[in-house]
């Protein structure tokens, strides 16, 4: 059976495990958000960053992408995950229902955010969002290329996010 997981941030840019094949998917009931404090990847303990997270909302769809892992590096690529995405049980694992743009609904690992987590931050306005972005930096590097990467990964292959796209902008604008 096919492994699938939902990418919808950094492992859309970055998946980190062999991808057998992709399609454009829509998660229902959750939207992307700048709602989790980095305080390893992309920011400090003293100088938190924020990353994206799959934040819980009745009626609300994020657009992201479905990835198939390749034959025989399940294992291999659900224990990566988990190092990665698990490394201060600010995420939640899931495997949650993703309809593909062909139609198909599949089970995916996907990783939403803890709401009852201390670095759950959700609601930030968007111009606190754009600050912190612009100052933070991580083990990984510059809160910013995170969002700079995130974003463009996003319009390459036609999902459009207002405020990601805004983000972007006015981060830019802060750091010139």
């Amino acid at each position: 059976m096919t492994m699938w997981v939902f990418g919808y941030g950094s492992l859309l840019w970055n998946p980190g495990f062999p991808v057998a094949r992709s399609e454009l998917a829509t998660l229902p009931g959750y939207h992307r958000s700048f709602c989790m404090s980095s305080i390893h990847h992309r920011g400090t303990v003293d100088n938190p960053g924020l990353v994206l997270a799959l934040d819980e909302l009745p009626g609300a769809t994020c657009r992201g992408v479905a990835m198939a892992v390749a034959e025989g590096h399940e294992e291999r690529t659900l224990a990566e995950l988990r190092e990665r995405e698990l490394i201060s049980s600010a995420y939640l694992e899931r495997e949650l229902d993703v309809h593909l743009n062909g139609g198909r609904t599949v089970r995916a690992v996907t990783y939403v955010i803890d709401p009852d987590h201390e670095q759950y931050c959700g609601g930030l306005p968007l111009e606190e969002q754009a600050r912190i972005i612009a100052r933070a930096h991580g083990g990984r590097g510059p809160n910013s290329e995170y969002l700079f990467n995130t974003a463009a990964h996003l319009a390459e292959i036609g999902l459009h996010d207002p405020d990601l796209e805004w983000l972007a902008d006015r981060v830019r604008a802060l750091l010139s």
